[in-house]
């Protein structure tokens, strides 16, 4: 006969003692960032925003995508910061915590940078990164 040994309860408590905390964007887009974006999406009238992903390319395993987006995906996270909408792929989420995009111009390159805390190792030319 198998006896008791401890019992367990489960209580919904509404407290008001503790405020909600609003939920940090997982990506955060600098205002040069933001004012590259808006000047890509205004010369395309069909696209809503700009989707970023990851994929399996390079020396050191990962690459950024960034893709014109006509409608949002099923699992797209959406980030909305000052007029811009970014929509984050599904594979990519978990990569992407925490990372800021950023936008950079000079005589040699347009492109943007993605400054993300999760990165263990980058190649050489900066095009591909591993976590």
């Amino acid at each position: 006969m198998a006896s008791r040994v401890v019992g367990a309860a489960v209580r919904a408590v509404k407290s008001t003692k503790r405020p909600l905390i609003p939920r940090k964007a997982a990506l955060s887009l600098t205002p040069a960032a933001v004012t590259r974006i808006k000047s890509l999406l205004k010369d395309e009238p069909d696209v809503i925003a700009l989707r970023v992903g990851v994929r399996t390319r390079g020396c050191n395993g990962l690459t950024y995508t960034l893709d014109y987006v006509k409608e949002k995906g099923k699992f797209d996270e959406v980030v909305e910061q000052d007029g811009v909408t970014v929509l984050i792929d599904k594979k990519a989420q978990l990569s992407l915590l925490g990372t800021e995009m950023d936008f950079h111009e000079t005589k040699l390159a347009t492109e943007f940078i993605f400054n993300n805390p999760n990165i263990k190792g980058t190649c050489g030319c900066g095009e591909s990164f591993n976590l």
